[in-house]
């Protein structure tokens, strides 16, 4: 149900859409990519994490891919970083890196397992790589993921000013709730503070790692890509999962 208080009518004010603006068409857009969002994090392992009613570690690692996909995603960035670190060869730590990540993704296919992420890491790797060999600078094998995490926080930023939040679509859709969460002004502000979260943590990899690209420094740029991956994921996803999970208890979705 709706929040009734004294902020009420300028809350929905907050939200309502732009004059000229149809809200059934931008309902049933909305409806449709976060059906398609949700559908995306059922099969990532997410829907797991959704329906537990405490987090433990086999569910926060089956959210994060499990042990295989954190070592698809860790594994040849930390190569990249050593090889790199250790002889100066471009080419070398550059075959390296995509090397495994060609082994893990073939691996995947012998064993008949979801391959999906592993082929778009694979791409993105080798991708990367070519573009760092083209122009024969280093630094331009992390061109790709700064262009990644724009696009990230530029869609979840968007969202939000569009009024409707990323967080709120994927979670409203895990959680049963379909878009019912937009009428409810507590849920509805909880998801514009979480979606401007994983919109910071974005923004936060770019404010740390451009500045190392356009000095060049490979090695802390590489470091920095591993340690602001999962150690900042991690959290931030345990933390969506205890609001969302708490908001859900506090106020049961409506019918």
């Amino acid at each position: 149900m709706p929040e009734h208080s004294e902020n009420g009518a300028r809350d929905e004010d907050l939200s309502a859409p732009a004059e000229g603006a149809h809200p059934a068409a931008n309902s049933e857009t909305a409806a449709v990519v976060g059906a398609a969002l949700a559908d995306a994090a059922r099969k990532s392992g997410l829907n797991s994490l959704a329906q537990a009613d405490r987090p433990n570690g086999h569910v926060l690692l089956e959210a994060m891919g499990g042990i295989r996909g954190i070592i698809e995603a860790v594994v040849p960035g930390l190569l990249f970083l050593l090889a790199y670190t250790l002889t100066k060869d471009l080419v070398l730590s550059l075959a390296v890196s995509v090397g495994v990540a060609a082994v893990l993704t073939v691996a995947r296919l012998i064993q008949k397992t979801p391959v999906a992420s592993a082929v778009g890491g694979l791409i993105g790797a080798v991708a990367s790589a070519a573009l760092a060999l083209f122009t024969n600078r280093p630094e331009d094998n992390f061109v790709l993921g700064f262009v990644t995490n724009g696009g990230y926080a530029a869609a979840l930023l968007i969202s939000v000013l569009v009024g409707w939040p990323l967080i709120g679509l994927i979670a409203g859709y895990l959680m049963s709730d379909s878009i019912a969460w937009k009428k409810d002004a507590v849920k509805r502000r909880t998801f514009i503070v979480l979606t401007l979260c994983w919109a910071g943590m974005f923004l936060a990899r770019l404010a740390v790692q451009l500045p190392l690209y356009y000095a060049g420094n490979v090695e802390w740029l590489a470091a920095t890509k591993l340690l602001m991956g999962l150690p900042l994921y991690a959290p931030l996803l345990i933390l969506t999962w205890l609001v969302v999970r708490g908001l859900y208890r506090k106020t049961p979705a409506t019918s």
